[in-house]
C-alpha cells in the first residue's frame, strides 16, 4: 500500500514536535513538506537530515504557508496537519477548507497523540491566549516548588529561530548562556526571567532529547508551554491561564480552547483589571468547558522598579511582541503602568517606525499608542532600536519581560516595568503539595 503523503503546517514549535513524536519513524506516511506562518525567516529553510531520522535522509523543505495550494498538486499531498497555536476557530476552519478544496484530508493532532511520557512529576502550565501570565505562572509555581525543597527544572516551548540541529537541545542557567545560543529577544524575554529566579531552563527543537538531560538534574518538571499551544509532556498536574481583558477567547480560539477543556486548574488572571461583565463571561465558560476544573483568581500586579520616575514625563511604552501580535492585545503592562503611575503623556510611535518594525504596525491595527518588542533576529532587533531612538520620548517604558536596555542601546533614559501574580485566596501551593504527595 502507498505511503499517505503529509504535509505539515506550522510555526516552527508544535510543526517539529509532532514531527519527532508522531511521524518520524512512521513507515506508513512520509511527510513531504512543512509551511511556515507568524514568524519571519523560517520559510526557505530545511528540516535537518540530523534530526528528521533514517526515513528522511535529506531532510525535509519548509516553505511558505501561502503555497500550500500549489504544494498540494505538486508533491500530490494526501493530509495536511495544522501544527501551530493561538489561532481563531475561524481561521483554522478557513485554512482546513483550503486544504479540502485543493484535494487534501485535514487533520488536528491531540495530546495523546504527541504527549511524552516523563518519568519525574510534570506540572504543565499552558493558557488560552498569548499573554495572559502565563509565564508569571510558571515562575509563581517554580518559587513554589523550589521553597519546598525540589529541584524544578522549566521546559519552554520552542522558538528555534537559527540553526535548528545546534538548537537540538540547549540548556540555560546564566544570563551568559543567553549569548552563547544566540538568543533572539523572543527568546531572551522567556528564558531571563527564570535565570534570574535561580531556575534551570531547556528548549530546543526534540523534546525527546531534552527530557532525557532534564530529568536527570530535576524532582519536577515544569512545562512552561509558550503561546496557547498544549503541553509536549503528559502532565500530571494540567495549570491553564485566562484573561478576562479577552472574555470570550476561552472558548473560540485553538488549542486554548483543549486546554480550557483538560484543566485540572484554571487561573483567571488580571482580575484586578477586569469588569464583572468580563469576569462572569470567563466563569461561564469555565463551568461549561471545564466543570470539574478548581478557580483560582489572582491579580497581575504592575509596578515600576526603582520607584516612580514616570509622573509628568513624556514616555514611549514598550510592550512584549508576541503578546500584542499574536496575543491581539493593544496594550499590556507598560500601559498600564504609565497611566497608572501619571505619565504627562504616551508618545504615537507609528510615524517613527521603520523596516519591518514598520510593517508590524501596518498588520496590527490595534496597536497605537504602543511599541512592540520585535526582534526576531539581528537586522530586526536593529530596526527596534533605531525606531525606539527616533521617537521624542523623556522615558522608555519598558514593559518586557527582559531588561532590553541591556541588550539594545537607548540614547534616552529607560525604566522596567514589572508585573506578578498573586492569588486573592492562596490555593497553588496546597494543590502542589498534594500532587506530590502522590
Amino acid at each position: 500500500m502507498a505511503k499517505k503523503r503529509v504535509l505539515i503546517m506550522g510555526a516552527a514549535g508544535r510543526d517539529f514536535h509532532n514531527f519527532n513524536v508522531y511521524y518520524r519513524d512512521n513507515k506508513d506516511v512520509e511527510v513531504v513538506a512543512f509551511t511556515a506562518y507568524q514568524i519571519p525567516n523560517i520559510a526557505g529553510r530545511k528540516y535537518p537530515k540530523e534530526l528528521s531520522g533514517k526515513l528522511y535522509p535529506n531532510g525535509i523543505n519548509i516553505y511558505e504557508e501561502k503555497e500550500m495550494p500549489a504544494l498540494i498538486k505538486k508533491l500530490k499531498v494526501d493530509e495536511v496537519v495544522f501544527a501551530y497555536s493561538d489561532v481563531a476557530f475561524n481561521t483554522v476552519m478557513a485554512k482546513g477548507s483550503l486544504a479540502l478544496a485543493c484535494g487534501a484530508d485535514f487533520k488536528l493532532l491531540s495530546g495523546d497523540h504527541t504527549y511524552i511520557k516523563s518519568s519525574k512529576p510534570v506540572i504543565s502550565v499552558c493558557a488560552v491566549r498569548t499573554g495572559c501570565g502565563k509565564s508569571q505562572t510558571t515562575r509563581y509555581i517554580a518559587d513554589i516548588l523550589k521553597a519546598m525543597g525540589k529541584k524544578v527544572v522549566a521546559i519552554r516551548h520552542p522558538m528555534p529561530y537559527g540553526d535548528l540541529v545546534k538548537q537540538t537541545w540547549q540548556r540555560y542557567e546564566t544570563l551568559a548562556d543567553l549569548k552563547t545560543h544566540k538568543c533572539t529577544i523572543e527568546e531572551m524575554e522567556e528564558y531571563e526571567p527564570h535565570i534570574a529566579a535561580g531556575h534551570i531552563i531547556y528548549s530546543g527543537v526534540d523534546y525527546g532529547e531534552i527530557l532525557k538531560r532534564a530529568e536527570k538534574e530535576a524532582d519536577v518538571i515544569l512545562w512552561d508551554g509558550g503561546n496557547n499551544d498544549l503541553s509536549f509532556y503528559k502532565p500530571d498536574l494540567h495549570i491553564v491561564v485566562t484573561d478576562p481583558l479577552r472574555a470570550g477567547n476561552e472558548a473560540t480560539f485553538h488549542p486554548g480552547a483543549v486546554n480550557l477543556r483538560m484543566a485540572d486548574v484554571v487561573v483567571i488572571n488580571k482580575v484586578n483589571n477586569a469588569t464583572k461583565e468580563q469576569m462572569a463571561t470567563v466563569k461561564a465558560n469555565i463551568k461549561l468547558m471545564s466543570p470539574k476544573a478548581i478557580i483560582i483568581e489572582a491579580d497581575s500586579l504592575v509596578g515600576i522598579e526603582g520607584g516612580n520616575v514616570v509622573k509628568g514625563k513624556k514616555v514611549l511604552v514598550v510592550e512584549d511582541g508576541p503578546t500584542l501580535t499574536h496575543g491581539d492585545m493593544s496594550y499590556g503592562a507598560a500601559y498600564v503602568a504609565a497611566k497608572k503611575y501619571g505619565a504627562k503623556s504616551i508618545v504615537d510611535p507609528r510615524p517613527y517606525a521603520i523596516g519591518t518594525i514598520k510593517k508590524v504596525f501596518e498588520n496590527f491595527k490595534q496597536l497605537k499608542e504602543i511599541l512592540p518588542a520585535m526582534g526576531y533576529g539581528d537586522a530586526q532587533m536593529t530596526e527596534l532600536n533605531k525606531t525606539i531612538n527616533a521617537i521624542p520620548a523623556d522615558l522608555v517604558l519598558v514593559g518586557t519581560p527582559i531588561d532590553l536596555a541591556k541588550h539594545l542601546k537607548f540614547n534616552k533614559p529607560s525604566v522596567r516595568v514589572n508585573y506578578s501574580l498573586r492569588e486573592r485566596k492562596p490555593a497553588l501551593k496546597a494543590i502542589v503539595q498534594k500532587l506530590l504527595r502522590k
